[in-house]
Formats: structure tokens, sequence, C-alpha cells
């Protein structure tokens, strides 16, 4: 009977678990536009890493972890592709570009890890289905440059923008099986969030970020945004993924890229009056049947290896 109510609630928690990275991590889009809606985008990404960073180091620090030179160093790299690099132009575009055609975009990312790996030799030469993969990943995000989507020169050059973030950040994820220590622990997690945010500081504050930030004019709306992103997005849904990665098959808690870019989309429809129009719903087949074929591939590779 012990046993049948521990399974039990573990498969209870799985369910919580995915459901959490499903929708918090699709609708972080969302958040994310009502955030930068009247908080400076830089600082809007500074203030959700820098917290965030904060109590998980804290946590880590109370755990017995101490951050290492390793470590340090990783936190620069990994802070500057994921969070300066990626989250600062992510953020930045959301302010053009509407939140369910950002997450679109950003769904392109397990596509360029798998043509990455290789590249850094840490990963099987890619098969005919990640190349197939990538055509219809680079198909998904071209059809999004279509007039019904990209209504002005601001949203095209927010497009590219986003799509530079999808880049820095499948980057950092190939890195990072490299440049982390390997038995950080949290700590892996929390210095790349205080060191990206420590960055994206200096970046705001270098584009005059300070001075167009008014606190007066800060709205509710975009202060729930950023409370969203802080406490939901950064801490629960990486908590959440942390622990299915130790209790569930890779692959399978891999399907949250199928489900992002769906949840992101239809979010934005419903609380943002965001389009949807034929373009973006070809892209949403589009990018889904990309990170299936890659998913396939690499599913293919670990049965081989």
């Amino acid at each position: 009977m012990k046993a049948t109510t521990t399974a039990r609630g573990q498969g209870w928690r799985g369910i919580l678990a995915f459901l959490t990275i499903y929708v918090v991590w699709g609708s972080t889009f969302l958040a994310i536009r009502y955030a930068v809606e009247t908080i400076p985008p830089l600082f809007v990404a500074a203030t959700r890493h820098l917290i965030a960073g904060s109590l998980l180091l804290a946590w880590a620090w109370w755990k017995g972890e101490r951050p290492t030179q390793q470590g340090w160093r990783a936190g620069l790299i990994l802070g500057a592709l994921f969070f300066l690099i990626s989250h600062g132009m992510l953020h930045w575009a959301e302010q053009f570009v509407a939140s369910g055609v950002a997450a679109l975009v950003i769904a392109t990312e397990p596509v360029f890890v798998a043509l990455m790996l290789p590249l850094f030799k840490l990963g099987a030469a890619p098969k005919a289905k990640t190349y197939a993969g990538l055509a219809l990943g680079i198909a998904s995000v071209l059809v999004l440059f279509r007039p019904d989507v990209a209504v002005d020169r601001q949203s095209v050059i927010g497009l590219i923008v986003v799509l530079v973030s999808s880049l820095a950040w499948s980057a950092g994820i190939v890195l990072s099986q490299r440049v982390q220590p390997a038995t950080a622990g949290t700590m892996n997690a929390a210095l790349p969030l205080v060191c990206g945010a420590l960055m994206l500081i200096v970046a705001g504050l270098l584009h005059g970020e300070h001075r167009q930030l008014d606190v007066s004019a800060v709205t509710k709306q975009s202060l729930l945004g950023l409370l969203f992103l802080i406490f939901f997005g950064s801490l629960l849904a990486f908590s959440a993924y942390s622990w299915l990665l130790k209790h569930y098959p890779p692959t399978l808690v891999a399907t949250h890229t199928y489900v992002n870019p769906l949840v992101a989309v239809l979010l934005g429809w419903l609380f943002a009056g965001e389009k949807i129009s034929v373009s973006i719903v070809l892209s949403t087949v589009l990018a889904i049947s990309a990170i299936g074929l890659v998913n396939s591939g690499s599913a293919e590779d670990e049965c081989h290896g």
C-alpha cells in the first residue's frame, strides 16, 4: 500500500511538473510583452534574472555548494549567451513582435542544437531527418516575414532579432555541456543567472534605459508580468524542469518544445488580441513538424548509442 501511494504521488507530481513547463513556459512570452510595455526591456530581463538567480544562489549556498573558478567562468559565458544576448534580445524584440510569433521563432532552438552538437564534437553527425527538420524550421520562420505578420520595418527587425536570440540560446545549451562543472548542481543554474543579470544591467545603463524608466508610469499589468516572470517563469518552471530531467527520459521532457508555441499563440490571441493569421497557423505546423523530425533523429541516435 505504501509503495502504491508513493508511486501515485510521484505520478501526480509528474503530471503537475509537465503541466508547469507546458503552460508556464508557453505563457512567459505574453508576460514579457506585458512587462516591456512600461518597463524598459533590458531592465525587465535583468530584474527577473537577478532576483531568481540570487534566490537560487542562496539556496545552493545553504545546501553547501560553493562557486568554483570553473563555475564563475561558465557563469560568465552562459550568462552572456543565455541572458544578455538571448533574453536581452527577446525582451527587446517583443516591443515590436507579437508574443505568439516570438514563441514560434524560438521554437527553432531544438533544430539549431541538433546541428551545433556535432560542430563541438558532442553528438553524431546530423541525419537526413535533422536536415529535413532544419529546412522546415527555416520555412516556419520565413513564413512569418509575410505581410500579414511582418507589417512594418520594426516587426521585420524584431523577427531577425528573435532569430539571433534563438541561435544564442542554442549555443548556450551546447556549450553548457563543456564549460559547466559536472557536480555543481544548483550553482550551475544560479551563476549564469546572476552573471547574465549583471551584464543586462550594464547593457541597460549603456543603452540609456535608466533615463527611460519612469516608475510612476509602470502599470499594474507590467508589474504583474514581471512578477510572473520571476516567480513562475524562472523559479517554478526551472525547478519543475530540473525534477523532470531526473525522473523522466529527456525525449519525453523535451515535448514541452511542441506545446510552448501553441500555448503562446493561444494566450496572445485570447488575452492580448494578437491576430492568428494563415501565416501563423502555417508557421506553427511547420515548427512542430521540424521539432518532431529533429527529436526523432535524436531518439534514433540514443538507441544506436
